[in-house]
């Protein structure tokens, strides 16, 4: 095995806070310490570190890789600025088709002045009659042109289909299925390899990939595991009762996007009482009977259960079904398996308190609340400033004792690990958010633990050597614990291992690492 000795920087390690230098033997780390214990040392390869700094690489705990891919090498219309722009990057994107489909994502109709989703006829003159797709920024609606929904005469009669080509809940997930079969293995291929080489030019190590059979299929969960990469992928599948699928498939559990309500943008939540701003979903697509089936069968088959669960009724059902589970499989099992709850947005003291019983890990995006937080935010449009206020409770959840793991949801938010960890601190509301260690923390060894993979996300010798080595301005600072969002110190005599400064520039990833080995990407 090939050894690698990583000198003259700063290295982020619970065995010593001081440490400037790092032995990586083959897959593992060797030894950390300091650069005088690292003169004697022999090596197969010496690496001059500069002053850089060597800290656990991240972990995006929700993606979707090939509808990422497809963002970044085609259609995205996150930040457009209103209706007309959107149609204008439809054209083009249809004109560079050249009659072929177009896929796009991003929009949000709650920024535009025009405050509407385009309709079916704008898509056909804009894309000249052509088959167009464009999914809503929370991916849980989107609009067709009429050339794809006649292409699924299905969706039409299906619960969600709103008329001028906008598709919510069932008609959504036909109209999506049917666009993305247009997708060639090719096509595939590529985003899935353009979103891998985004994530490890981030520092990102691993992501979870949370597919279904009305995300993304079963053909592109099988690509994306068997993709030969660097950056480790951990596979879920969303489907009810889907424990042997899940195996078939290599997922480590059938979890992720098991849809039990939508999401707040489109009104599609699950939320106690009304929407503020016209009219939303009153029920979840799954009961606790299910929930509690699932559950079981899971923890049985040593997988883990998961759950798409935003609003507060949604999260109702999730953990009543996974109590009725505990009740049968024993509440020690039921902690044991680490299930898994997406999103969690909604949630008061005493469903904080359940969840935190059951064990459940809370996948989180803390780059919705800084998208759509805040008093003149989506969230305070949904729901009034009020609730909206009590949205995303990472502070609360954390000192609960409920286990957080962050991610994107990309492309619904970017892969962007530093801009994740600054919204998880800088919560838009005040006392909510994370200290900046236990941000740092829940987007790298959380990620782990996630996906229970406990050995994973410290820099400790014996464990994998997975890790990112970051340009970074300035000195590391310790955050100073009477302010979460100011308070910072640069004093050694604190020994605790610093983190960049949150209100300075992102570090620039210089090289990521997994298992001992640099991970090559395309740029």
């Amino acid at each position: 095995m090939t050894t690698t000795l990583y000198r003259r920087g700063r290295v982020r390690s619970s065995a010593d806070p001081f440490a400037t230098a790092l032995l990586v033997d083959g897959p593992v780390v060797a030894w950390v310490g300091s650069e005088g214990a690292a003169d004697g040392m022999s090596a197969d390869e010496v690496v001059d570190l500069d002053d850089a700094w060597v800290a656990p690489a991240f972990v995006d705990a929700h993606v979707h890789a090939t509808s990422t891919g497809l963002a970044l090498t085609g259609l995205d219309l996150t930040g457009a600025p209103s209706l007309a722009v959107a149609l204008d990057r439809v054209a083009t994107a249809a004109r560079a088709a050249r009659g072929g489909v177009v896929l796009g994502t991003g929009w949000d109709d709650t920024a535009w002045p025009e405050r509407r989703p385009p309709t079916a006829a704008e898509l056909d003159r804009a894309s000249y009659g052509g088959v167009v797709y464009l999914a809503r920024t929370d991916v849980h609606s989107a609009v067709a042109s009429s050339a794809l929904l006649a292409a699924v005469p299905a969706a039409r009669a299906a619960e969600g289909f709103a008329g001028d080509g906008l598709v919510r809940t069932d008609a959504h997930h036909l109209v999506r299925r049917a666009a993305y079969d247009a997708v060639t293995p090719g096509q595939r291929a590529a985003a899935q390899r353009a979103a891998l080489d985004r994530a490890a030019a981030l520092g990102i190590a691993c992501v979870h990939e949370c597919a279904g059979p009305d995300i993304s299929g079963e053909d592109d969960l099988r690509a994306l595991l068997a993709l030969e990469h660097g950056v480790e992928v951990v596979g879920y599948w969303g489907e009810l009762d889907g424990v042997e699928r899940a195996r078939d498939l290599g997922a480590v559990g059938a979890a992720g996007d098991l849809f039990v309500d939508g999401s707040l943008g489109s009104r599609t939540a699950c939320v106690h009482g009304d929407y503020d701003d016209g009219p939303g979903a009153a029920h979840a697509y799954l009961d606790a009977a299910q929930v509690a089936r699932h559950v079981v069968a899971c923890t049985r088959a040593g997988l883990q259960a998961g759950f798409h669960a935003i609003g507060d009724a949604a999260l109702d059902v999730v953990l009543d079904g996974m109590e009725a589970a505990g009740r049968e499989v024993g509440a020690g099992a039921l902690r044991a398996a680490r299930h898994r709850v997406e999103h969690a947005e909604v949630l008061g003291p005493q469903a904080i308190a359940r969840l935190a019983a059951t064990g459940a890990v809370a996948s989180v995006q803390p780059a919705f609340d800084a998208r759509w937080g805040g008093p003149g935010g989506m969230y305070a449009e949904r729901l009034g400033p009020e609730r909206a206020a009590g949205l995303n409770p990472y502070a609360a959840m954390a000192a609960a004792g409920v286990p957080l793991a962050l991610g994107s949801d990309s492309p619904v938010t970017p892969l962007d690990p530093w801009g994740t960890v600054r919204a998880a601190v800088l919560h838009r509301t005040p006392g909510s958010g994370l200290s900046a260690r236990a941000a740092f923390s829940a987007h790298t060894r959380g990620g782990w633990r996630a996906a229970r993979r406990d050995d994973t996300g410290d820099l400790v010798p014996g464990a994998p050597a997975t890790f990112a080595v970051w340009q970074v301005e300035g000195e590391l600072v310790v955050q100073t614990p009477d302010d979460r969002v100011a308070g910072w110190s640069t004093d050694p005599r604190a020994g605790v291992a610093g983190l960049p400064d949150l209100s300075g520039p992102d570090p620039v990833c210089l090289r990521t690492v997994v298992a001992g080995s640099p991970v090559r990407t395309a740029g």
